[in-house]
């Protein structure tokens, strides 16, 4: 028996389990209602990961953990506008990082930044005015307070319900819900940075410009000694000071970090600098510093020792974002033991819609095309419909009061979602539209 007979023989004894139930919906487009010209980056081959703090001192994430990152990815966390274009906290912040290449034509001005008062999303909230600010990476957030680029809210429990319900019309989160989200934006880590030290130091990998600009990060304003750098971006505290400052780019916006600043281009509060020795030239403009040729790139230089991170080896496929959407559904586990309907009809929703999009990636052929490549992603595409078909049923039976169904209907999916479909998935991978 060759491997994909044995992939076929499988699935089929799911499959016919799975599917005598009804078939699968159709697949919902991920650009319905967005203007003509937005780009979600949606299928970028080098989306970053999480770093997980839970998972560095425990080895495993907690359920709170899990089911933020399931909230912070589904498009039902958010108004019907943003469900009808498939857009959750994630599509801006992919992964808890940003996303430098979404843009949204009348609510972004360039890549990267986007209008959070308008009329697309939530009407109510419109200011009027076409104001985009830059998406912020979330890594490192539970030390960055407060929250927002000017500053305004303290708590981020308080941002993140403001984003769902003023700024994307969502319903009120449950407490638990909103708890859990903050859990799991509050577990992401800043990536590890072996240029620093723990006082934020640079360490001895440093390249002579690089310390050379690290002088000059330190060294007081030449026109106000008071000043410098460092003042605010403190080394030992992530590289804030937890206050807002008027740096002459329109308005008193709060101190970013530096950290990991390398992959959360564009800057300041709006996108307007591509590069970091834009923003030096900015900073020698406004405040007056002096700095020759050679210490403009210094600094620069620094800051790109002090922007770095190591980022965990990632790359868009089938069998990783299967892993994905089993970590969202992790959590119904748990849920259905509690008997949690809120949760389990918010895990198997969307992970539905998510195994739809992922079976797009398997395209059936043309009208009477043939070649190489077709058996395969038909068994992709069954195997992943048995997976929603799995999740349907759950609902259904907790609809029904059916808890003990339920949690037989979550066993006979892990079981296919960890053995049966990544074989697959890998088998139809060469054929796919991650190959392209």
């Amino acid at each position: 028996m060759n491997k994909f007979d044995f992939l076929a023989l499988a699935a089929g004894a799911v499959l016919t389990l799975a599917l005598s139930h009804g078939g699968a919906s159709p697949v919902t487009q991920a650009s319905a209602g967005l203007p003509v010209g937005s780009d979600l980056n949606a299928d970028s081959p080098t989306n970053p990961r999480e770093v997980f703090h839970s998972e560095a001192l425990r080895g495993r994430r907690s359920y709170m953990s899990n089911l933020g990152n399931l909230a912070f990815n589904s498009p039902y966390t958010l108004g019907d506008p943003a469900r009808k274009a498939h857009i959750s906290c994630g599509t801006c912040h992919v992964n808890g990082a940003s996303n430098p290449k979404l843009f949204i034509p009348g609510l972004s001005t360039r890549p990267g930044n986007f209008d959070t008062t308008n009329t697309l999303f939530n009407p109510r909230t419109d200011n009027g005015v076409l104001d985009p600010v830059t998406i912020p990476s979330l890594r490192g957030a539970r030390f960055l307070a407060p929250y927002g680029h000017d500053g305004r809210t303290a708590s981020l429990r308080d941002f993140v319900r403001n984003v769902v319900v003023n700024e994307f019309a969502g319903e009120e989160p449950t407490p638990e819900v909103l708890d859990a989200m903050v859990a799991y934006i509050e577990d992401i880590d800043f990536l590890p940075n072996p240029k620093l030290d723990p006082a934020g130091q640079l360490s001895a990998a440093a390249t002579p410009a690089q310390k050379r600009g690290e002088v000059l990060f330190r060294r007081p304003f030449p026109k106000d000694p008071a000043l410098s750098c460092a003042a605010c971006h403190v080394p030992g505290e992530a590289f804030v000071d937890h206050r807002q400052h008027d740096v002459g780019s329109g308005g008193l916006f709060k101190t970013p970090t530096l950290l990991n600043a390398d992959f959360a281009a564009p800057y300041f509060h709006d996108g307007r600098f591509d590069t970091f020795d834009q923003v030096v030239e900015h900073f020698n403009r406004i405040y007056g510093l002096e700095l020759s040729a050679q210490e403009t790139a210094d600094l620069a230089d620094y800051l790109a020792a002090v922007g770095d991170g190591v980022r965990p080896d990632y790359h868009l496929n089938g069998n990783n974002v299967l892993t994905d959407i089993t970590g969202f559904t992790s959590v119904l586990d748990m849920a259905i033991s509690r008997r949690d309907k809120p949760v389990i009809l918010l895990a198997t929703k969307s992970g539905q819609d998510l195994l739809r999009d992922l079976s797009d990636h398997y395209p059936e052929p043309t009208q009477g095309a043939s070649g190489a490549g077709i058996r395969e992603r038909a068994l992709a595409r069954a195997s992943l419909a048995a997976l929603v078909n799995f999740l349907q049923r759950i609902q259904s039976d907790v609809d029904a009061g059916r808890y003990a169904n339920a949690a037989g209907e979550y066993l006979n999916y892990q079981k296919l979602a960890f053995a049966t479909v990544p074989l697959a998935l890998q088998s139809a991978e060469r054929f796919s539209l991650f190959a392209q």
